[in-house]
């Protein structure tokens, strides 16, 4: 396969915008019972349709059987990956139900409760690094609906489109603005920085290389050499504000949400890439660690782990200074 076929941004996007509203209208009408049932012979039809999810969701599972054997009572097999499917059209549902519903504060199980109120009486702007792990929209739609905040949302693709169409169709009074970019520039910095001084967030993925595919680094991720973006980092130094990761992800009956406390101010001296590297590996130890608990939250289904023989170096990080 070549390496353009292997990047996230050339897959199709999942689920056309028709799609996605049936699956609201379907919901809303027959509710989650009826939706869990259709949505398991779905789940076999993409299976066997979707080689590139397949062969990823394989991947992952059988990496995090290697690297967690105790969460495991046998390897993982094609059941397992049709759970792992299962599971993402869970999440789509999710996704769009955090911003069309109310959802109860009974439904969340915080984690470190204190770290989240100290975080919340800060009334500074932040930018918070998520993940494709589990469902950000819960954060955004917990922070938005609880905290009465603005949120600004960094997208590197188009692929997200028809989710943020239906988003605003369905919550038109939602304080929420997408911005997708291939290029952090001038005009573009200094309108974040605007909106972080009138207290506003900013969230964006950690866990996906940009479009370009540059600006990026191998870091461990689960005892294997992985590419994980600069750019959030890049945007924490430029910006020097706060900077949290966030996580949420179901567990059971509950949505584990989870805020860590990353650093007051992100420094990166002049061509320093040890520093931006401990970074980065930073986040990756605390995703891996998230997604030990979580296996079939894990929604990046593309071949995410570097080639070797692709991938033998480091990519550009003199964009630090």
């Amino acid at each position: 396969m070549e390496k353009k076929q292997r990047h996230w941004a050339n897959l199709s996007e999942s689920g056309s915008y028709w799609g996605l509203v049936f699956m609201l209208w379907l919901y809303r009408v027959f509710g989650r019972r009826l939706f869990n049932w259709i949505l398991g012979p779905v789940a076999i039809y993409f299976f066997l349709v979707n080689g590139v999810a397949r062969r990823a969701s394989r991947e992952f599972l059988n990496i995090h059987a290697e690297r967690y054997p105790e969460y495991w009572k046998r390897p993982p097999n094609n059941w397992d990956v049709i759970r792992h499917i299962y599971s993402f059209g869970q999440a789509i549902l999710d996704k769009l139900l955090a911003w069309s519903a109310p959802i109860e504060l009974s439904c969340f199980a915080i984690q470190n409760k204190p770290a989240l109120d100290a975080f919340l009486s800060r009334p500074t702007g932040k930018l918070i690094i998520g993940s494709h792990l589990g469902n950000l929209e819960f954060c955004r739609g917990f922070v938005q609906r609880y905290m009465e905040h603005t949120i600004n949302i960094l997208v590197y693709d188009q692929h997200a489109a028809n989710f943020v169409k239906i988003m605003q169709k369905i919550n038109p009074m939602s304080r929420i603005n997408v911005y997708q970019v291939t290029q952090l520039d001038i005009p573009l910095i200094l309108l974040f920085k605007t909106k972080l001084e009138n207290g506003e967030w900013l969230f964006i993925a950690g866990d996906r290389i940009p479009v370009t595919g540059e600006n990026s680094l191998l870091v461990d991720f689960f005892g294997k050499p992985a590419p994980f973006p600069i750019g959030p980092y890049v945007l924490g130094k430029t910006l020097q504000c706060e900077v949290s990761l966030m996580f949420s992800y179901r567990v059971g009956d509950k949505v584990n949400f989870e805020l860590v406390p990353f650093a007051d101010r992100v420094n990166l001296p002049r061509r320093d890439s040890e520093q931006l590297r401990h970074y980065v590996q930073t986040y990756a130890n605390e995703l891996e660690r998230q997604a030990a608990k979580a296996p079939l939250q894990w929604f990046n289904f593309y071949p995410y782990w570097a080639n070797r023989d692709e991938r033998s170096a480091d990519i550009s990080t003199d964009s630090t200074s």
